[in-house]
């Protein structure tokens, strides 16, 4: 029942249509069962006494054209329905896709990135490969077993129910296995997921495995991974093989109790019930009955093992999304932060925070390492939603707002540049899709980009590499600040972008970021007090508090925490290496 519901469920999900691949199904099943009648008349025509030979050649054309039909509606079918299958497998991944942009950063905090691939590839095309085979199997099985068994109660009532007997209780023994198989299958699909997890992480982290000379060590943990993927495997064969062979046996069990039955009779002539033609069509289409009834025990017993990957689908389906709200713009820029509290899974990170940002206006965030500081930008990005408290901007709550409104009026750019393996000139054009070249191409001036494009290979339209691998940090950082000015959104959050570069690429960064927050609402989290001497308005964090709050000359004078990191920063500006050799 499992089984079924969570594949109706995403038949719904995917408006899925398999009435045309059923019935496709159904009618190739019944051509491939219909041939075996024609032979038992062939074979009924050789017991008189003078048979129709005619009658038999002409027989053995209809079972030639029967199998160049089945032949072309096989391939017909077969297409039909690998063509229905794969339409909803992608229109899967397509709502895996749009349901994962829609849910909060914090169900990303709870989920490992390598489990979350294996839902959308790993776990879809389970369902795919599995579900296009077997569906196949199961209905033309289904069909060619009920067209057979109609045939054989037609010719003996009794021997047909022996017969038809041996399929509850091989269900018997599939239901034993699929309940062993849903454990088995559990655990080797969390192996799996462990195995990818393990192996994204050992790739990404190669460069430090090697800095520490720890690459052995880690590796260890990769083999140890693949060392339990290997024996949950063979746990899922040994555990599902002897069980669907069980299955098999009781096939052959009462097929020859149906022989032994039907001999008996031939034995006592006086209780001769049954004839010599209809014993031998129950030979041969009792057997031919069974043969797809095995085949349909393994694809419900397989099923079993695809049916954890459609359970997995269809959780990350029903992941709750962030409250949707509506596409309410306010009229001014203005963020206002109201008895705000935030927790992140294990740790609180801001409590009962009250703030105010003006619109148009320089406003730094301070403090040190887990104040709240990237909180406080995620938080009016609406990448997570507050538990207690709320933010508003322009005196709209942005909870009313759909979390694309809010992502629509606000540009970020962050200390560490992601970068699509794309050109640079499509890398910036990601701000606003619908911008022309020659925005696209003044925002890249404005941005310093064009600084650096006379040394690339291909000018603007040069590949980045992944993540922007092919370019030094200034350069991904003035291409994300051309992105932001091309979007062109009210209001600006920074990570400050030029903590980690060197003096000439600042220069330039600054000189763009300049050009970024013309008339805008700006949000920076400064980490060089230096940058931010002429701010509007500066905040100062602390263990989850505003500590203080004021302008640079204000919060000197109050000679507080902000005080104190200033006179650090001062006498850190004259530190240098010392030389050991004099």
């Amino acid at each position: 029942m499992n089984m079924l519901k969570n594949l109706l469920y995403v038949f719904r999900a995917t408006h899925a249509r398999l009435g045309a691949a059923v019935m496709g199904e159904m009618l190739h099943g019944i051509f491939l069962a219909a041939p075996t009648g024609i032979l038992l008349l062939i074979i009924w025509e050789l017991f008189n006494e003078q048979p129709d030979i005619k009658g038999i050649w002409l027989k053995v054309i209809i079972l030639t054209v029967m199998f160049f039909i089945q032949m072309w509606l096989a391939r017909k079918v077969m297409v039909k329905t690998y063509n229905v299958i794969i339409t909803m497998t992608s229109k899967l991944r397509l709502m895996l896709g749009d349901h994962l942009y829609k849910l909060s950063l914090g169900f990303y905090k709870k989920r490992d990135p390598g489990d979350l691939a294996s839902v959308v590839l790993q776990d879809v095309s389970n369902f795919e490969t599995i579900f296009g085979d077997q569906f196949r199997n199961m209905v033309g099985a289904a069909f060619g077993t009920l067209f057979l068994s109609i045939f054989l109660f037609i010719l003996d009532w009794k021997l047909a129910t022996l017969m038809i007997s041996a399929i509850p209780c091989s269900f018997l023994i599939i239901i034993m296995a699929a309940k062993v198989g849903r454990k088995i299958s559990h655990r080797h699909i969390v192996s799996r997921n462990e195995t990818g997890s393990r192996f994204i992480e050992y790739v990404q982290g190669v460069k430090y495995l090697k800095a520490f000379n720890l690459t052995g060590v880690r590796f260890s943990t990769l083999k140890a991974a693949f060392d339990n993927l290997r024996k949950s495997s063979i746990k899922l064969e040994a555990g599902l093989g002897p069980l669907a062979l069980a299955s098999f046996v009781v096939f052959e069990v009462f097929f020859l109790l149906m022989v032994y039955v039907s001999v008996s009779h031939f034995k006592n002539a006086s209780e001769i019930t049954i004839t010599v033609p209809v014993f031998v069509a129950f030979l041969i289409v009792g057997y031919r009955l069974y043969a797809p009834l095995q085949l349909l025990m393994i694809s419900y017993a397989v099923l079993n093992y695809m049916n954890a990957s459609v359970e997995r689908i269809r959780q990350l389906l029903e992941a709750p999304l962030q409250d949707v709200g509506k596409d309410i713009r306010p009229e001014r820029y203005d963020i206002s932060f109201e008895n705000v509290s935030f927790s992140y899974v294990d740790r609180e990170v801001l409590e009962e925070v009250s703030l105010t940002i003006p619109e148009k206006g320089l406003t730094a965030l301070v403090g040190p390492s887990g104040s709240g500081k990237t909180t406080i930008t995620n938080l009016i990005a609406r990448f997570w939603d507050v538990q207690k408290g709320k933010i508003t901007i322009g005196g709209v709550d942005i909870k009313d707002m759909a979390p694309q409104t809010v992502c629509g009026l606000i540009s970020q750019v962050f200390q560490d540049v992601y970068l699509f393996d794309d050109t640079i000139y499509n890398n910036i054009k990601i701000g606003n899709p619908e911008a022309t070249e020659n925005e696209i191409m003044q925002v890249a001036e404005k941005a310093q980009v064009t600084e650096f494009l006379g040394a690339m290979e291909n000018g603007i339209n040069t590949k980045v590499g992944e993540g922007g691998s092919k370019l030094s940090g200034g350069q991904k950082q003035r291409i994300s600040i051309a992105r932001a000015m091309l979007k062109n959104a009210p209001i600006i959050l920074l990570d400050e972008a030029t903590s980690a570069l060197d003096p000439e690429n600042e220069i330039y960064i600054q000189l763009a970021i300049q050009e970024l927050v013309k008339e805008k609402t700006v949000v920076v989290i400064a980490h060089k007090l230096q940058t931010i001497r002429n701010a509007e308005k500066i905040i100062v964090l602390k263990d989850g508090h505003v500590n203080e709050t004021g302008s640079h000359s204000e919060l000197l004078k109050n000679k507080k925490l902000y005080y104190q990191y200033w006179v650090t920063q001062q006498k850190i500006g004259g530190w240098r290496i010392c030389d050991h050799a004099h």
